[in-house]
């Protein structure tokens, strides 16, 4: 069962419109679901997360991403507009305290959130940790993954002239968001090197079957345009603020062999944060591609909830 007791939008700033939805319980324990990307959006396979009968679970989509509009608009879209759409929708919703749970650019997110708007977050869990620094963009885009899977390199790179390949991303962003015939393409080659590692193993007919079901474009335009702008954050801003969560019952699952993401990030981030727990799963990235991170996180979860109040009224 995974229609919603409630669902609308709600009007932020610069034009932007969420898409939202609550499921769950309404007198369950706050979750805040933040989806990947940037640009990904969320899908009833998210909720396999949560019991219905525990969770009271905010869904939402960011700005340019799933049903919020305008789509795949990068007009005032940024890591510090996104941190204010999140206190203004729980605001909106009436929400006080809520476990906040997101893996990769959800990660990356639900961690900055939680470094500037403490008062707000009961717990945190987070996997497949992406820190939006230069590294972490250089590692992935810039070819830190071409040891280990070089013929998906290969491909990647293979619309990129040589004379433009120090700044991918940037290449890549602005032959996708041009009128041209072969932006698609640009937008299709971008979604299958990502896709590529989100599980151990991904044949192509995998990937294709999967970007055949999936609105990509949003995903590729948006991610591409943070990472060119290096996710507007300092360079190694949450390792620097990490500290700030001490105090939060926090919980990081990673994929041991994440070529998206590579461990040492969950590694780093749990020394900073004390009473962390840090759990390393043999797996990849994705948390819906590879059950035994699921199943790592709903445990987790579940371990976590115990230690959370419900909201009084």
């Amino acid at each position: 069962m995974t229609k919603p007791y409630k669902s609308g939008t709600f009007k932020v700033t610069d034009g932007h419109v969420l898409n939202y939805e609550l499921f769950g319980n309404p007198r369950g324990i706050p979750v805040l679901y933040l989806h990947g990307g940037p640009g990904s959006g969320y899908n009833d396979k998210h909720k396999s997360y949560f019991n219905p009968k525990r969770y009271n679970v905010i869904f939402y989509d960011q700005r340019g991403s799933g049903k919020s509009t305008p789509f795949a608009s990068i007009h005032e879209n940024t890591t510090q507009k996104l941190i204010q759409d999140i206190k203004a929708l729980l605001d909106f919703l009436g929400f006080k305290k809520v476990i906040v749970f997101g893996g990769s650019w959800g990660a990356t997110l639900g961690l900055i959130f939680v470094i500037e708007h403490k008062e707000y977050v009961s717990a945190l869990i987070v996997w497949g940790v992406f820190l939006g620094t230069k590294g972490d963009i250089k590692h992935y885009y810039q070819g830190g993954v071409k040891k280990f899977f070089p013929e998906r390199w290969e491909r990647f790179v293979g619309l990129v002239p040589i004379s433009e390949r120090k700044n991918i991303p940037s290449y890549y962003l602005k032959r996708m968001s041009s009128s041209s015939k072969d932006s698609d393409k640009y937008a299709f080659e971008w979604a299958f090197y990502e896709s590529s590692f989100l599980a151990m193993s991904m044949t192509e007919k995998e990937i294709i079957d999967d970007l055949n079901e999936f609105p990509y474009k949003a995903l590729c335009i948006l991610e591409a345009y943070y990472m060119t702008n290096n996710c507007f954050l300092p360079n190694n801003y949450i390792l620097k603020n990490a500290s700030k969560l001490s105090g939060i019952p926090t919980s990081i699952i990673q994929g041991r062999y994440d070529f998206i993401c590579p461990s040492v990030n969950a590694y780093n981030l749990h020394k900073k944060i004390k009473g962390s727990k840090l759990s390393f799963v043999n797996a990849a990235h994705s948390a819906t591609k590879e059950k035994a991170i699921k199943e790592k996180i709903i445990s987790e979860l579940e371990i976590i909830a115990n230690l959370v109040q419900l909201p009084s009224g």
